[in-house]
């Protein structure tokens, strides 16, 4: 209780001062073998009252690993958050074996709350509700590993609240639209049906469906070896492995998904100008294939 505590006050300083915020942390190693890893992990996120909701290997590929989680929290605090705030349900550890060792990596949850909560985190209450989330998130993972090092490229609080990559580049609040259908259980049966097929050489890594509220979260793994992960990934840096699957998000009717060129700028923001033109395709193949679930 003590750690949590301390693990608080040290989010309020970081606020308080508008320090940079970056996309992920640094666990270090947990074993010198994925499988034992992998297994070390799992039972940790139990222990701690998490749920694991999907795990896979990214692109195919025997070195890389992604396990998604949830809690009761985490749902909570994301789905009162309207537009899209579903999507921050779900955190991500990434496992990357290289040198003879499994490095691993958690999705930094105060980088993703303030880039997909926004403004409306300029709330001292929500504000307050979502540090306390973050910190008991990072106090229950943080002793996995060797270290505990932020990495993946510093973003001013305020700019990540409003983040776009550089001028004519979407914002979090410029989807894509996907499909509108008649109903939600219509959305919900399509895309089950569709990644159920493997349609376009999908995965479905997980679920997350709220009847109640209608709205449904869908990790989706792009297979194909041609545009999907296997092609992509090697390009821009298979170290930030943890900012996978992608999603779609179905609230009531209509199905989106974040644009890519916000998602892959925001989980890879020090990519120069002359990398993303080695991927200018890959927005455009995901929107095609998460489009294609969606029929």
């Amino acid at each position: 209780m003590k750690n949590l505590s301390l693990i608080i006050l040290f989010f309020l300083c970081i606020y308080s001062a508008g320090f940079a915020i970056q996309p992920y942390y640094k666990l270090g190693s947990v074993s010198t073998d994925m499988i034992t890893s992998i297994s070390k992990i799992k039972s940790t996120l139990v222990e701690k009252g998490y749920e694991i909701v999907g795990e896979y290997n990214p692109g195919n590929k025997k070195n890389l690993y992604v396990i998604a989680f949830t809690s009761k929290n985490l749902k909570i605090t994301a789905s009162s958050f309207k537009d899209r705030g579903y999507l921050a349900s779900i955190m991500r550890i990434g496992l990357v074996l290289k040198g003879g060792k499994v490095i691993v990596s958690l999705t930094n949850p105060d980088y993703i709350f303030n880039a997909y909560f926004g403004e409306a985190l300029s709330n001292a209450s929500l504000e307050s509700t979502v540090n306390k989330v973050s910190a008991k998130i990072i106090s229950d993972v943080k002793s996995m590993g060797t270290e505990f090092t932020a990495f993946g490229g510093e973003v001013e609080k305020e700019d990540l609240r409003e983040y776009h990559y550089m001028l004519g580049m979407p914002y979090f609040s410029e989807p894509v639209e996907l499909n509108t259908f008649n109903s939600f259980d219509e959305g919900v049966s399509t895309i089950k049906k569709n990644l159920a097929m493997k349609k376009g050489s999908t995965l479905k890594v997980y679920e997350i469906i709220d009847k109640e509220k209608k709205i449904a979260v869908f990790g989706v793994g792009l297979l194909d070896a041609t545009i999907g992960e296997a092609h992509f990934l090697p390009i821009i840096g298979e170290d930030n492995v943890a900012a996978m699957p992608y999603e779609i998000i179905l609230q009531d009717k209509e199905a989106t998904m974040l644009h890519g060129r916000y998602r892959f700028a925001l989980y890879w923001n020090q990519l120069t100008m002359g990398t993303f033109t080695k991927i200018m395709s890959t927005p455009g193949d995901v929107e095609d294939l998460l489009e294609a679930l969606t029929k």
